[in-house]
């Protein structure tokens, strides 16, 4: 069953996914090598009507490990590919990624449905195609089926969520990157909701939310890594704590870290249990998936619309998700480069239609929302007027 579910706009923004479509060409034809990242066909039923992407990088040997990618709202699965730094870590430590895609027949923003249900169930919709890509690799490429791991960011955050619950016993692992706790929503009525300012529930009420999603099940459950930015206006933090909760009542921990420590571009983290769960949360960070782009061991991604230029996201879930086969590089001293303390920076005051038609924002519902940071600017007319401050390229916050 496909609809529209047009309210999660916000999610991404439509003017910001054209141009992350267009980064994401240049991208993917850079680096030289053989390995490409291939659209497969005749995967499975495929009853959630994705389309399915793989890449194996060159040398892939038998029995490696495999990483499902979710992509967000407005974006594919070339995009996701190119900036989110996987195939740094794909490269170099040899697994293969499988790339859902979703299409805007399904939604028409481009989202997986992780409010929908029928898509968020064991063995129905959307949930159950992306399995099949997963079962397709491990008869295909040989891949290591105790080694399948899932990450995603914000509705495919959700997603990610969705195939931990529902499929505990095809995952080892996965990280949820802006997203929401499995089940927050069944139907586009109360997704809007989940997003912001979030759904406060017990540990256990969200904890029996997944195990009834596979009910009777008694095996091994994966280990789940969140990452937040706290500046998040589209899914708020809420979400991670929340997410936090579940996770770790799920595996049975408390939720007060056993370890704790301060990370790069301001970034704390939380241990609960043996490392069971992760809590990742990027201070100052808007909505989109952490990357820090250079050349050093722990670096990686591209700056764009929604890949947040503050840490490497997918270094860390590579290690958690044991990837590396047990040699952790050395990271860089400085994860990112220290902005110049004398550079100005770049202020607009204008009025709303205009920062849209100029791209410094974008508009949603009636409203103008700053491009990259998602705050709400007000009413999309040229009588509201804004002031607009540039932190990063493509990236806009109010006041200055």
């Amino acid at each position: 069953m496909r609809r529209p579910a047009s309210i999660l706009a916000r999610l991404a923004g439509a003017v910001a996914g054209v141009a992350l479509a267009a980064t994401a060409l240049v991208a993917v034809a850079a680096p030289a090598q053989a390995a490409t990242l291939t659209q497969v066909t005749g995967f499975g039923s495929n009853p959630g009507n994705l389309a399915m992407y793989a890449y194996r990088p060159d040398g892939l040997p038998a029995n490696a490990p495999a990483v499902v990618l979710l992509h967000g709202c407005t974006q594919n699965a070339a995009g996701y590919f190119a900036n989110s730094g996987w195939r740094k870590y794909a490269d170099q430590w040899k697994f293969a990624l499988i790339v859902p895609q979703q299409s805007a027949s399904n939604n028409a923003n481009s989202c997986f449905n992780w409010f929908e249900a029928g898509d968020t169930a064991r063995g129905q919709g959307e949930a159950l195609s992306i399995k099949q890509m997963v079962d397709h690799a491990k008869a295909n490429y040989a891949v290591d089926g105790s080694r399948i791991h899932v990450s995603g960011l914000s509705a495919g955050g959700a997603m990610s969520a969705v195939m931990l619950a529902t499929y505990p016993d095809v995952f080892a692992a996965g990280s949820v990157v802006a997203g929401l706790p499995y089940r927050c929503a069944t139907s586009t009525v109360n997704a809007f909701s989940c997003m912001n300012p979030g759904v406060d529930k017990t540990p256990a009420a969200w904890g029996d939310l997944v195990r009834g999603a596979y009910s009777g099940y008694t095996g091994r459950r994966p280990r789940v890594a969140i990452w937040h930015g706290t500046s998040d206006t589209t899914v708020a933090p809420l979400n991670a704590t929340e997410s936090r909760d579940q996770w770790t009542n799920v595996l049975g921990v408390g939720q007060t870290p056993t370890s704790t420590a301060s990370l790069p571009a301001g970034t704390s983290l939380e241990v609960y249990g043996n490392d069971a769960v992760r809590l990742y949360r990027v201070s100052g960070m808007g909505h989109g998936t952490p990357v820090d782009p250079g050349t050093g061991a722990d670096q990686c991604g591209t700056a764009t619309s929604y890949f947040l230029d503050t840490i490497c996201s997918a270094y860390r879930d590579a290690l958690f998700f044991g990837l590396n086969g047990g040699v952790t590089p050395s990271p860089t001293a400085t994860a990112s480069p220290t902005p110049s303390p004398t550079a100005a920076p770049v202020c607009v005051t204008a009025n709303n239609y205009a920062h849209v038609t100029a791209g410094r924002a974008y508009a949603s519902g009636g409203y103008a929302y700053a491009l990259g940071s998602n705050q709400r600017m007000g009413l999309y007319n040229t009588y509201a007027t804004s002031t607009l401050k540039q932190t990063a390229p493509d990236y806009w916050v109010i006041g200055c």
